[in-house]
């Protein structure tokens, strides 16, 4: 009797020439999305980044009104490092977004704005592949993000974003999730990879909260071990997963 195989992963479609992530804190689109995004900006592609939070309530032994800053500076520093100059924070309070109307409202002014045709954000299910809890934060917010595809090319749903100068924009044509446990596509992480790390360890005073481990050490080793796991599934190339959802 044979082992079943494992599905090989698709490449991710190139014809399109903007991308949007929206995340819920900084550091989020580092574990492990970056190297593409890295990929995409050497491709001529533009990306934008929005944040929901600015992160204020990620490290114990900073204050929020202290870190709120921080972590902005280091997100949009690590943004640069990828050829990300757009990073925009929509200041829901870190810890305890709410998905609903409001926050789809926010996140489909943001498409409207900047006219994506792929939509990335994070692992939206209750768990990472039902291994470890997800947050409240990314599942509200990768929710709202689904929702913000549709909800950015319906005039009546948020009239009040046309109002503002924001007419509908229909042209969301995927959303990629990163993070999923189904993956469906990816990205080759080859050239991106060293950027990926540089990317990460621009959140240095989250990483030394979060580890004793040397912060470089942390980083590389993390952001390695995901791209080669995932290139098992493409054809050995080291590479970064979504799972891709048309619309």
């Amino acid at each position: 009797m044979t082992e079943p195989t494992t599905p090989q992963l698709t490449p991710m479609p190139e014809d399109w020439r903007r991308a949007l992530a929206v995340v819920a804190h900084p550091d989020d689109l580092e574990y492990g999305c970056s190297a593409a995004i890295a990929a995409w900006t050497d491709a001529g592609r533009e990306v934008a980044y929005v944040l929901a939070t600015r992160g204020e309530a990620g490290i114990d032994t900073i204050p929020p009104a202290r870190c709120a800053p921080l972590r902005e500076r280091e997100q949009r520093a690590s943004a640069a490092v990828v050829g990300v100059s757009t990073v925009e924070f929509l200041d829901h309070r870190d810890g305890v977004i709410e998905y609903g109307p409001a926050l789809r409202r926010d996140i489909a002014a943001a498409v409207r704005r900047h006219r994506p045709e792929l939509l990335i954000t994070l692992n939206h299910r209750d768990t990472w592949g039902g291994v470890a809890w997800n947050t409240p934060d990314h599942v509200a917010v990768g929710r709202a993000v689904l929702d913000a595809a549709a909800d950015a090319g319906n005039r009546w749903i948020f009239p009040e974003l046309a109002e503002r100068g924001l007419e509908p924009w229909n042209g969301v044509r995927w959303v990629a999730v990163a993070g999923s446990a189904t993956p469906t596509h990816a990205v080759d992480a080859t050239t991106g990879l060293e950027r990926a790390v540089a990317s990460l360890l621009e959140h240095r005073s989250y990483i030394e909260a979060l580890t004793d481990e040397e912060p470089e050490t942390y980083a590389r080793d993390f952001l390695t071990e995901v791209a080669r796991s995932v290139g098992e599934r493409f054809g050995g190339t080291p590479a970064v997963a979504f799972e891709l959802l048309g619309r």
